[in-house]
């Protein structure tokens, strides 16, 4: 997925009411009636949030009569667990290196094996 893409699908998840209806619809499709339901907000603003999740592609709909019901697009879910993993993997090889470092005896001549500290 291009970076740009990933920014628009961060984007849409940095708020809380978008949040809620993604962790909503990874459970199944649901109507926008049902996604509305437990929301403080009108119908037309659920509407709103809906378009953005479907701009970003993280959310599809379809209308059958008079029901739209959404559903989430796993592939672009994944994509952004993807890039979270692949940051956590990278942060945490350098808190390892980091860990490793502070552990080292600061006396052991270069080409020795570092001794672990006391911590007594």
């Amino acid at each position: 997925m291009p970076k740009y893409e990933l920014d628009r699908v961060f984007q849409a998840l940095a708020d809380t009411t978008r949040r809620s209806m993604v962790e909503r619809l990874v459970r199944g499709p649901a109507s926008v009636s049902d996604l509305a339901r437990p929301l403080d907000m009108s119908l037309p603003a659920v509407m709103q949030h809906l378009q953005v999740l479907e701009a970003c592609g993280l959310v599809r709909s379809g209308k059958t009569g008079r029901v739209r019901t959404c559903h989430i697009e796993p592939e672009v879910l994944r994509a952004a667990e993807e890039w979270i993993t692949r940051q956590r993997t990278s942060w945490e090889r350098s808190l390892d290196r980091l860990g490793d470092y502070l552990t080292e005896d600061p006396q052991a001549a270069p080409g020795q094996e570092p001794e672990n500290r006391s911590t007594s």
